[in-house]
């Protein structure tokens, strides 16, 4: 077999954020065929979506897939629940540590692997608004010193 490229589909922004990811772990998804003709036109978005276990399964929730515009009777509810694809091991992983104090699980990256739609699922605490606002100073800081750099050339 190759190697196989991802390809990104599309990116939680508020993920890193709103969190410190501290560890991802990659799950399949169970879509329907018009969702997957949705997501390779790009028609998804990760911003509102959350991840939660249910009866001992993953779930993504409000991950928005547009309906696909040529699939009529066959398309679903945009924002239905979608089951993720982990075996028994990595699920009692992920209940292990978001029954520890201030983790949850967070969509960062929906991606193609092969042709295979792949999410990355981040292990993540809720960062505070003073944390949030020193990465936004330390962004703001960084891309200072690159202008002053550009102009100096």
């Amino acid at each position: 077999m190759g190697v196989f490229m991802n390809k990104l589909i599309a990116k939680n922004p508020v993920a890193k954020h709103n969190y410190n990811i501290e560890e991802t772990i990659e799950a399949g998804i169970v879509l329907t065929g018009t969702e997957i003709k949705s997501i390779r036109q790009g028609k998804v978005n990760l911003k509102e979506s959350y991840a939660g276990i249910k009866n001992g399964e993953v779930y993504i929730y409000s991950m928005h897939i547009s309906p696909y515009e040529h699939g009529n009777i066959f398309n679903k509810d945009p924002l239905r629940d979608r089951k993720l694809l982990l075996n028994k091991k990595e699920i009692n992983k992920l209940i292990g540590k978001i029954q520890t104090k201030g983790y949850t699980l967070v969509p960062v990256s929906l991606y193609f692997k092969g042709s295979i739609v792949k999410l990355e699922l981040g292990i993540g605490k809720g960062k505070k608004l003073y944390d949030k606002r020193e990465d936004l100073a330390k962004k703001d800081a960084e891309r200072r010193i690159m202008q002053a750099l550009k102009s100096k050339v």
